[in-house]
């Protein structure tokens, strides 16, 4: 198994998303996305480290108090990375659940998708 994808799938769910300090954040996001991603999720897709990092924000403000937790093991092959997650309260209730997937390449996430389970 990749170290390189572990790393990145973990820094993607822990040291960006559920990063509050704005600095701290923004250095991992020069460390684990290529400078074009393209992040895809419901609300379409989202290109460059820049609106990433905007939306990651954004997403952190209107879960304020909520953390996000690993859900598993990272799981890979060659070149893509799956890791499951859920956000919880900080009494550890779980509020929501969901998986990211990602492509890699050169040691950097380049393209990313994130799914959110049903009826959550």
């Amino acid at each position: 198994m990749s170290e390189v994808v572990t790393r990145l799938m973990e820094a993607n769910l822990l040291a960006v998303f559920d990063e509050r300090d704005p600095q701290r954040r923004a250095a991992a996001i020069v460390d684990t996305y290529a400078e074009d991603v393209e992040w895809i999720d419901d609300d379409g897709t989202t290109v460059g480290r820049d609106e990433l990092n905007t939306k990651a924000a954004e997403l952190q403000e209107k879960l304020a108090g909520l953390h996000f937790v690993k859900a598993g093991p990272v799981r890979q092959t060659r070149g893509l990375g799956f890791l499951a997650w859920e956000v919880r309260t900080p009494d550890d209730a779980t509020v929501a659940s969901g998986f990211d997937v990602a492509e890699i390449a050169d040691e950097r996430i380049v393209r990313l998708w994130t799914v959110l389970n049903a009826g959550e």
